[in-house]
């Protein structure tokens, strides 16, 4: 492929609406504006105005807020691990930690560590170190012959 033979895939590029350019173009006059008006002349942002009358967002009460110390886990099924041992891209003698899962696909980012829940069934004996998981994943890890070492008391 050389530079010159580069283009866009088929339908990726749509060309714009030429607004105001006759009546035959179907857009032609006001342009699709409508008549007089602010919203018919240039520099008009009016988003979230109401007329003067007192707008949705400050009718409405404000609620709850954002805990910035929160922790943000990836959460991962066991069944999702299941698969990936299954495929061979996760090692079942290694320890299964973030690292891991984010090399064997299964996760993107490990963000503040990995949380596993008890969605699908496990039957590889795995060695977890992650962030926490559920009770219902201990116990189906622990049935399945695993173990698990939680890195974070508040994971759990």
């Amino acid at each position: 492929m050389k530079l010159n033979e580069i283009k866009d895939n088929e339908g990726a590029l749509k060309s714009h609406k030429r607004v105001g350019r006759g009546i035959g173009s179907g857009s032609g006059k006001t342009g699709g504006r409508g008549v007089k008006g602010q919203k018919a002349r240039s520099g008009v942002a009016i988003n979230g105005f109401e007329g003067g009358q007192m707008p949705i967002y400050r009718r409405l009460p404000k609620r709850g807020f954002n805990n910035i110390f929160a922790s943000d886990f990836v959460v991962v099924s066991l069944g999702r691990i299941q698969a990936a041992v299954d495929a061979k891209k996760l090692d079942a003698s290694a320890t299964v930690d973030g690292a891991a899962l984010k090399a064997a696909g299964v996760i993107r980012r490990v963000k503040d560590g990995v949380r596993i829940l008890a969605d699908g069934e496990l039957t590889a004996k795995l060695t977890f170190e992650v962030a926490g998981a559920s009770k219902a994943a201990i116990e189906k890890i622990e049935k399945a012959g695993g173990s698990l070492k939680a890195l974070s008391a508040a994971a759990e």
